[in-house]
């Protein structure tokens, strides 16, 4: 039959497209993708379930990335759909789902739906101004990656934009846990605009290369596409101790804008003292 891979927006239950939520009523099995992002505000899985009416399965990091055979096989005999919040193809591990249901000839279907890779364009400045965007995961005492850097200064040198995802962990595991074979998790953490910017500071003081300093603008925004999302913005020292409120965020470090990006800017501008 086919196996559905359906975005579900970035709002709640509703923001499903009337296409997504044909190919859910008919689908036998429902599976939603729980580890990549979230849906906003209250929305839980009993809320999916309501509006849908429909059983869903919760499918983890291990099953989705372990192979997820059991729903690849599933889909040769029944309708099956695997629900991704935000759009289908805003993470590889959705890319590579794809590729493993064509190699086994199981025929896809993508119905998709808004991400945080259009639905940015909320802040005023131009889709087409950005450029690489970048992942900013939590640092640890003994790791700090920061290859991101790089791309950033391109981003930079050229006058575009960078958009920076937060590190989101979900159902991870500590390495003394994982070594000793321990199914015990840690608490869910997701990355705030604050961590974000101070890792930035503290791998620029590192490079020193001056690619971006603390007077450098930028904009955070929470919860995009949901009823009470945030946007500010101002300096990277402004917008250090502003209180973004409940996950999910995002941030940008703006590069050259045109009057009309600034402008827009300057609505969302933090009222200083």
């Amino acid at each position: 039959m086919v196996l559905h891979i359906i975005g579900l927006g970035l709002g709640d239950e509703k923001d499903v497209t009337i296409k997504g939520y044909e190919a859910i009523k008919k689908s036998s099995k429902i599976y939603l993708e729980a580890y990549t992002s979230l849906l906003g505000g209250s929305t839980s899985i009993e809320a999916l379930e309501k509006f849908y009416e429909k059983k869903i399965i919760i499918a983890d990091r291990e099953m989705v990335e372990s192979g997820c055979e059991e729903m690849l096989k599933e889909s040769v005999d029944s309708d099956v759909s695997f629900l991704v919040v935000g759009d289908p193809f805003g993470a590889t591990t959705h890319t590579d789902l794809v590729i493993r249901a064509k190699e086994l000839s199981i025929p896809v279907k993508v119905i998709h739906n808004a991400s945080i890779m259009n639905a940015i364009g909320c802040c005023g400045l131009q889709l087409y101004s950005y450029g690489q965007t970048i992942s900013m995961v939590f640092f640890t005492e003994t790791n700090k990656p920061d290859s991101w850097y790089d791309r950033v200064k391109i981003n930079r040198t050229n006058g575009m934009h960078t958009l920076c995802l937060l590190d989101i962990k979900v159902k991870e595991q500590s390495i003394e846990n994982m070594c000793r074979g321990r199914l015990i998790y840690e608490p869910p953490r997701f990355m705030t605009v604050n961590q974000c910017i101070e890792q930035l500071l503290e791998i620029e003081e590192i490079r020193a290369e001056k690619v971006y300093d603390q007077d450098t603008f930028c904009i955070g925004l929470s919860r995009v596409g949901q009823d009470d999302q945030q946007i500010v913005s101002g300096t990277m020292k402004e917008l250090l101790d502003v209180d973004f409120g409940a996950p999910l965020h995002s941030f940008i470090i703006c590069g050259d804008m045109h009057f009309i990006e600034k402008e827009y800017f300057e609505t969302f501008r933090i009222k200083k003292n």
